[in-house]
């Protein structure tokens, strides 16, 4: 049976995900989308250490989504985010930038562990739906079926057109809740918070020697998982 698609979602970061499902890389923040927890569980998620069980834990959080990007979009983005992020240590020049990420040597730990700890978690843990970053630019209706699906959701067409407007890249580029517009620390004058959202724009910042470097220690990295992804659409 589906819900309303009104019935409240909300969203928690990492540290509120069981230790259970979490994957290595626990500095890295993943965010995911939960049904209304039970009215027994009070208005805020209670903490892991206020958490008596898995089980208890399970029927507030029974829902994540998690959406992956490819790896060499995500360094060029990951090298501009560093570029305007005052917070962030100064991030160099490209080459050393790439050197670092291949090396797993980020902020937030190593793209190649936090991808690959998310996707065994997936076959251990059935209330977890896998998106890709590039299937959802691809076709978005598509994918909006399968989150549907999953969630138990069954939006009106009027619904579903307003998500679909709403999540557009252009359309959250111009939106101050999720351009980071207000936020002090983003420098503005050197970057965009979104900056460009493309499929394939590493091939504007990859050598011909970065893209074999980069392919070859790739290889090495996923050579023993199923998880796989596309560099263009």
């Amino acid at each position: 049976m589906c819900r309303t698609s009104r019935q409240n979602l909300m969203i928690f970061s990492l540290q509120h995900i069981p230790k259970q499902v979490r994957p290595g890389c626990l500095t890295c923040w993943t965010f995911c989308i939960l049904g209304s927890p039970p009215q027994s569980a009070g208005p805020r998620c209670p903490s892991m250490r206020e958490s008596r069980s898995w089980r208890s834990m399970s029927k507030i959080l029974p829902q994540i989504v998690y959406v992956a990007r490819n790896a060499k979009d995500n360094v060029v983005s990951f090298f501009h985010f560093d570029r305007m992020n005052n917070a962030q240590p100064e991030p160099g020049d490209w080459p050393s930038f790439l050197q670092r990420f291949q090396e797993g040597k980020m902020a937030w730990g190593s793209w190649y562990d936090h991808v690959k700890g998310w996707w065994e978690k997936k076959q251990l843990y059935p209330k977890l739906l896998y998106l890709h970053y590039e299937d959802l630019a691809e076709d978005m209706d598509r994918e909006m079926d399968r989150m549907c699906s999953f969630l138990g959701l069954c939006p009106t067409e009027e619904e579903r057109h307003q998500v679909k407007e709403e999540v557009q890249f252009d359309a959250m580029k111009k939106n101050s809740m999720t351009n980071y517009s207000t936020f002090s620390v983003m420098d503005f004058k050197i970057s965009p918070f979104m900056r460009k959202g493309k499929v394939g724009d590493w091939k504007n910042h990859f050598t011909v020697y970065q893209n074999e470097q980069f392919d070859t220690e790739y290889q090495k990295k996923m050579m023993n998982t199923t998880l796989r992804f596309r560099t263009d659409i």
